[in-house]
């Protein structure tokens, strides 16, 4: 077995299999490479630095401004609001929905109905201005309106 596996090197050795090949008309290779590169960089580089400038919600609903400025306050803070209110109300749902259990427990032992239309766009009523900037920036796209009645915004 071994000698045959040297037979067959050795054969292929003599019909120059392993030699280096040239590469003919390289230059026209090389820059059709360059060519290609540039071409599936382009939106790339063009956009390079161009990001859109993330939203900032507005928090001046005729709700809110009706509301004291001590009750001006969401269910959590705003920091987790930010990061966790995808969470928040889908632990919502299922506590409505499986346990039927409709009063959170907020900050300073403050109680809300749980419900995303009385009480999240009771104050949030501006769905285009509040939710949709930021959803839209993220590229996100809420299930909340397959089951809730969506606002009708007032122009």
């Amino acid at each position: 077995m071994p000698d045959e596996k040297k037979d067959a090197i050795d054969c292929l050795r003599d019909t120059g299999f392993f030699k280096p090949k040239k590469i003919y008309d390289g230059g026209k290779v090389i820059i059709g490479i360059i060519m290609l590169f540039g071409v599936v960089g382009f939106p790339f580089f063009y956009n390079m630095g161009k990001a859109a400038k993330a939203p900032k919600p507005k928090f001046d609903t005729p709700a809110l401004q009706k509301l004291p400025e001590k009750e001006r306050k969401c269910v959590e803070e705003k920091s987790y609001m930010r990061a966790n209110h995808p969470k928040l109300l889908n632990d919502w749902r299922h506590s409505v929905v499986r346990n039927q259990k409709r009063v959170y427990t907020g900050l300073k032992e403050k109680k809300y109905e749980i419900s995303l239309q009385n009480t999240c766009m009771d104050c949030h009523s501006n769905k285009k201005k509040f939710c949709d900037e930021c959803h839209n920036y993220a590229g996100v796209i809420p299930y909340c309106w397959t089951c809730h009645i969506e606002p009708k915004e007032k122009e």
